[in-house]
């Protein structure tokens, strides 16, 4: 016969503990309001108006009734944001380090990658305009992202930068240059596809006047080879160049 008195007596006792929690938490806002929001970091991308904004509400309390991990995720949630620390600062402040987002990449048409090749996507992604763009399957990001990295560094010692690197839904390779050169690598080794051309891009280089800048486009889609699509008027050069060589055996 003594339960309901037991659940009652702990019903009481856990009714007093959250009245007592309330009447502390009004206390702290009306003896300790928060009077400081220090943000702390390096921005470059971050709208600072937008983040002041989402965190007014919360902040706009007493020290000890601020809810420190509604700040942090709501702050974390931020695209922008990669990182949060919140801690209150005695007697009336409230501090937050943050760290922003480092654009490495765009993905897709809406998308960003930072420098882990970990997706986010931020409502200003016009300002990345410099940035190269990588298209690719979904789930996909962090695996492509890496192998853009390798495929950047064989560029640059070529003195070469990509734009584009573009892998459809068959796993199919195409990259777009900065110089505007198209080089399709297709689905079947196609770092090694890649590497082969590289190494051919010497020869290419000093088979015309301006170099590279005549191709158009390279199809690497062959077992044993590829084939160059020069630009209007540098195919001709090409072939005098052949003519030239031959008469050259010849003589």
């Amino acid at each position: 016969m003594t339960f309901p008195k037991t659940v009652f007596f702990i019903g009481f006792v856990t009714l007093g503990l959250w009245g007592a929690s309330l009447a502390l938490k009004s206390l702290s806002v009306k003896l300790m309001p928060i009077r400081y929001v220090r943000i702390e970091g390096n921005f470059q991308y971050l709208d600072k108006n937008n983040l002041k904004q989402h965190l007014l509400p919360l902040v706009n309390t007493g020290l000890f009734a601020a809810d420190i991990n509604a700040i942090q995720k709501t702050a974390k949630n931020m695209a922008w944001i990669d990182d949060v620390e919140v801690k209150r600062v005695w007697p009336d402040t409230i501090d937050i380090k943050l760290s922003e987002q480092q654009p490495a990449a765009k993905w897709g048409n809406d998308g960003v990658l930072n420098n882990r090749g970990e997706l986010f996507k931020p409502k200003n992604i016009e300002t990345l305009a410099f940035l190269p763009q990588l298209f690719g399957p979904a789930g996909l990001e962090k695996r492509l992202f890496n192998i853009m990295q390798g495929l950047q560094l064989v560029l640059q010692d070529q003195s070469l930068e990509l734009r584009k690197f573009i892998v459809n839904n068959r796993r199919s390779w195409k990259l777009l240059l900065t110089n505007g050169i198209e080089l399709q690598l297709g689905r079947i080794d196609p770092l090694q596809k890649f590497q082969r051309l590289m190494k051919s891009l010497p020869i290419l280089a000093n088979s015309q006047k301006d170099g590279l800048e005549t191709i158009s486009k390279v199809d690497l889609r062959y077992p044993n080879g590829f084939a160059v699509t020069w630009k209007p008027g540098a195919e001709s050069l090409w072939k005098d160049e052949i003519a030239k060589q031959q008469n050259k055996k010849k003589t």
